[in-house]
C-alpha cells in the first residue's frame, strides 16, 4: 500500500544512475527538479565474489570503494543538494532523496538468478560476478544527524521509500534478498556526517538469513509469532504500540540491543499497511531518540531491518528490526575479540532485563 500523499518523483543521473525524490506530506517544495551537470567518469565494473571454502559464504571484493569520501566538511557534503562549490550527488533540494551508490558493494551490473544450490556447493577458487545493486537513502537536506533527528512527517517518508524500494528491488533479475538499514556514528564506522542509511540488493541469501531458515526448521512453523507472544509477556518490553512492539531480546549480544516486530505476520516493507507505517514512524523515532538519551552523547547503533528472502522462507521470516550498540558505558565500547571475533561465541555484558529497564528509563526522557 501508498501513502498517495507522498509524492514519488523518479530521474537519472549524469552517469545513468536512477535518483528517486520521495516528497514528504507537508513538503514545500515545488515540483521541479535540476537535472545533473556534472561529467563523471564511468561507474566502475562490478565487483567479484569469492567463496570462503571453510563456511561456504561468499565475499565481494569490491575494491572500488576504497576511495569513497572520508568525513567530509558541509560544503563539501557529496549527500547534499548541489551547489556551484559542490556537484554533489543530488542536483536539487530535497526531502528524501534516493540513489544508486556510485561506488556500490553489489552491481551495478543485474542478471539472471544465480541457482541456489548451486550457491551453496563448496569448492575451492569459485567465483561469480557480484551482481544486485546498492542505494544510498537521503533522510534529510541537512549535513549531520540521524534517523531519529527527523520530524515524525520525514520519518513516515523514508518509511515510504523504504516500501517502495523494497518491492522495485525485489523484483530486480538475479536480487535474492533486501536489506534497508542504517550506520550511525564514527564508532560504527560512518564516513559521512549527512543522515542517510542504505539499502543492499544482494544475489545471495545472507548468512544470517540462512541461520534462521535453518532454527525455522527446527523450530517449526510459527517461530517470530511465539517469540512476539513470549517477548510481550517478558518485563524486557521498551515500546509498544498497536501494530508494532519494540523490545530487548530473551539472548541479547550487545550492551544496547532492541528488536522489533510487527503484529501480524508481513515478510517486508512493501507489505506492511499505511496503518502500520504511520505508527512505525512515531514509534521508530520514539525508541532511537530514546537510545539517545541513555547518556549524554549521542549512542553509535547499527538499525537492521531484516527483511524475508525474495524466493524463499516469505510465509515464516517476518519482517524485524535490530538496532544494536557497543556501547557497554558512556565512555566504553565492547569489542569484539577472541571468543565473539574468532569463534561466533557470545559473551554478554549485562542481563536483558536491566538493558530493557535502562532503555525504558531513556525513552522516559525523551
Amino acid at each position: 500500500m501508498t501513502d498517495s500523499a507522498i509524492v514519488k518523483r523518479p530521474t537519472t543521473l549524469a552517469d545513468g544512475r536512477e535518483l528517486i525524490y520521495f516528497d514528504d506530506v507537508d513538503t514545500t517544495l515545488g515540483p521541479e527538479r535540476s537535472a545533473d551537470a556534472r561529467h563523471l567518469d564511468p561507474r566502475p565494473d562490478t565487483a567479484t565474489m569469492r567463496q570462503d571454502v571453510l563456511t561456504g559464504e561468499w565475499i565481494s571484493i569490491a575494491s572500488a570503494r576504497q576511495n569513497r569520501v572520508f568525513l567530509p566538511p558541509a560544503d563539501q557534503d557529496p549527500l547534499a543538494p548541489a551547489t556551484p562549490t559542490n556537484p554533489s550527488e543530488v542536483p536539487s533540494n530535497y526531502d528524501v532523496a534516493v540513489f544508486e551508490n556510485r561506488s556500490p558493494s553489489f552491481g551495478p551490473r543485474i542478471g539472471a538468478e544465480f541457482d541456489l544450490d548451486e550457491l551453496d556447493r563448496v569448492g575451492l577458487g569459485r567465483t561469480l560476478p557480484s551482481i544486485g545493486r546498492c542505494e544510498v537513502v537521503c533522510f534529510s537536506p541537512e549535513h549531520e544527524g540521524s534517523f531519529g533527528s527527523q520530524t515524525r512527517s520525514r520519518a513516515r517518508t523514508v518509511i515510504e521509500a523504504w516500501a517502495d524500494r523494497t518491492a522495485a528491488l525485489s523484483a530486480l533479475p538475479g536480487v535474492q534478498q533486501v536489506f534497508p538499514f542504517e550506520n550511525r556514528g564514527e564508532a560504527i564506522g560512518v564516513t559521512l556526517l549527512h543522515p542517510h542509511g542504505q539499502i543492499y540488493s544482494y544475489p545471495y541469501v545472507t548468512p544470517r538469513t540462512k541461520r534462521l531458515l535453518e532454527s525455522i526448521e527446527r523450530f517449526g512453523p510459527g517461530l517470530f509469532e511465539s517469540i512476539l507472544e513470549g517477548e510481550r509477556s517478558s518485563d524486557r518490553v521498551v515500546l509498544s504500540g498497536e501494530h508494532w512492539t519494540a523490545f530487548v531480546p530473551f539472548a541479547a549480544r550487545w550492551p544496547v540491543e532492541v528488536h522489533m516486530l510487527p503484529h501480524r505476520h508481513v515478510p517486508d516493507f512493501a507489505a506492511t499497511s499505511d496503518e502500520e507505517r504511520d505508527e512505525l514512524a512515531g514509534l521508530y523515532l520514539t525508541l532511537l531518540r530514546g537510545i539517545d538519551k541513555l547518556y549524554d552523547t549521542p549512542t553509535p547503533y547499527i538499525a537492521a531491518w531484516h527483511q524475508a528472502p525474495v524466493n524463499v522462507g516469505r510465509d515464516d521470516i517476518r519482517l524485524m528490526l535490530q538496532v544494536t550498540s557497543p556501547r557497554r558505558a558512556e565512555n566504553k565500547l565492547k569489542y569484539l575479540a577472541g571468543s565473539e571475533a574468532a569463534m561466533g561465541a557470545w559473551i554478554g555484558d549485562v542481563t536483558p532485563e536491566a538493558t530493557a529497564a535502562f532503555i525504558r528509563e531513556g525513552i522516559a526522557r525523551v
